[in-house]
């Protein structure tokens, strides 16, 4: 029988053996290019040490598709068996999705608590969400995993059972817990409905100052964080971990010219992200949907990157944020040759590489940002007389000042504007149309 589930610690790790196979069925596929098995076992890894744990062995199988009964062959169960015995590990985590009966059956064989990728993920999910809509969601998609896992989970529990709470002596067990999960799941998503009408105030609050919104989008460990932190001079919770932060973080950022956007950090990617955490997530994800422009940040030092800017972009376009305007940002440029990174931005035409680490690039960053937000906003010029100098403040906090020419009694403004705000500005500067 398996051993009682550990409860995570700070103060304690815990021993881990991975096991994989090499097959492109196990390996999770973006829209457009696709992991190697390699690659997802050592992502497996530093999804693993995120928690803290030790991996201190992989058990590897290639083989066509995975065994019905234990994921590997019996051969790599017994393997994996004696690796977990003379480890003395504590949990096995399997780089892939396990069916209830491959869970149950590891669990028997090894005597040690058995997760597959999606159970990985939603635990750091778990310990990194700090909100209370974060807590929320990560609930409900737990919930959503655990309704999906009872499918076809044994035997053990089709037995009749009554009492208090069942529907009669002809209630399964199962059924008793599908109706139970589907009951939490309800109330969770009434919760989350709730969150989402407070979150659609906020926006509509948001956009009725004119204020442009940022998104950073891109793969965990891009270090979207640090750049954050270097772009607005936050102290946003930056580590060198996936999933180091969860919950978005939304804070000012003044452009050159004076221009005020508001700039989110929000929660990173990584291939074979759960169904059940975008779902869950999809109202957080949708603050790239709202978005006036896209910084998509990727680690140039991973050799992924191709692979892991697929992955982002087609999370992206199921968000449906093809059209969005987005500034592509090459990160970590420090860690890369000259050589490599001319390259990438040969491939990548108008790309930017920075370290936000050294605040390297982000002059660069800045000018590129400026111009996206132009794309969709109208020049106007405008002479504000020294009368009306208040107005000043609330043009650069919506618009972007392409040059400034003082005379006696006022300035010549160059001003890129969104029509809204053009329209609503040069009526209180008295501007008649045209």
């Amino acid at each position: 029988m398996p051993k009682t589930p550990f409860e995570l610690s700070e103060n304690t790790t815990f021993k881990a053996v991975l096991v994989g196979i090499h097959d492109h069925k196990a390996v999770v596929a973006s829209k457009d290019q696709m992991f190697s098995w390699k690659e997802s076992m050592r992502e497996l890894a530093r999804l693993a040490e995120t928690l803290d744990f030790e991996v201190v062995a992989q058990v590897t199988q290639e083989r066509e598709a995975p065994d019905p009964q234990t994921y590997v062959g019996k051969g790599k169960a017994r393997e994996l068996v004696e690796t977990v015995e003379s480890e003395d590990a504590a949990c096995v985590v399997v780089d892939g999705r396990l069916s209830p009966t491959q869970l149950r059956n590891l669990e028997d064989l090894t005597g040690v608590e058995v997760m597959d990728r999606t159970d990985l993920i939603l635990r750091i999910f778990a310990s990194r969400a700090k909100t209370a809509e974060g807590k929320i969601q990560v609930q409900m998609a737990a919930a959503q995993h655990a309704l999906a896992r009872l499918t076809g989970a044994g035997i053990e529990m089709s037995n009749p059972g009554a009492g208090i709470g069942t529907r009669g002596p002809g209630e399964t067990k199962i059924e008793m817990d599908r109706r139970a999960l589907r009951n939490r799941i309800a109330s969770l998503k009434r919760e989350l409905k709730r969150v989402a009408r407070h979150r659609a105030e906020q926006t509509k609050k948001r956009k009725a100052t004119g204020i442009p919104l940022i998104s950073l989008v891109g793969y965990t460990n891009a270090g979207k964080s640090t750049l954050f932190n270097a772009l607005t001079g936050d102290e946003a919770y930056a580590d060198d971990k996936l999933f180091a932060t969860l919950d978005p973080w939304t804070r000012r950022w003044q452009l050159s010219g004076g221009q005020v956007v508001l700039l989110v950090d929000t929660v990173g990617f990584i291939q074979g992200l759960p169904h059940e955490l975008i779902a869950a997530f999809r109202a957080t994800l949708e603050e790239s949907v709202d978005s006036d422009l896209l910084i998509h940040v990727v680690d140039a030092s991973n050799s992924a990157w191709p692979q892991q800017m697929a992955t982002v972009h087609g999370v992206l376009s199921d968000l449906g944020v093809d059209e969005r305007p987005r500034v592509v940002c090459f990160n970590k440029k420090d860690r890369v040759s000259p050589q490599e990174l001319e390259s990438m931005l040969r491939i990548h035409s108008g790309a930017v590489a920075i370290s936000a680490v050294f605040e390297e690039g982000l002059d660069e960053l800045t000018r590129r940002v400026v111009e996206g937000l132009s794309k969709k906003r109208i020049t106007v010029s405008w002479h504000v007389p020294y009368s009306k100098w208040d107005l000043v403040f609330d043009i650069k906090r919506v618009g972007n000042i392409r040059s400034e020419i003082h005379d006696d009694e006022g300035a010549l403004l160059r001003v890129d504007l969104l029509p809204e705000d053009a329209e609503r500005l040069s009526r209180k500067l008295g501007i008649k149309k045209k």
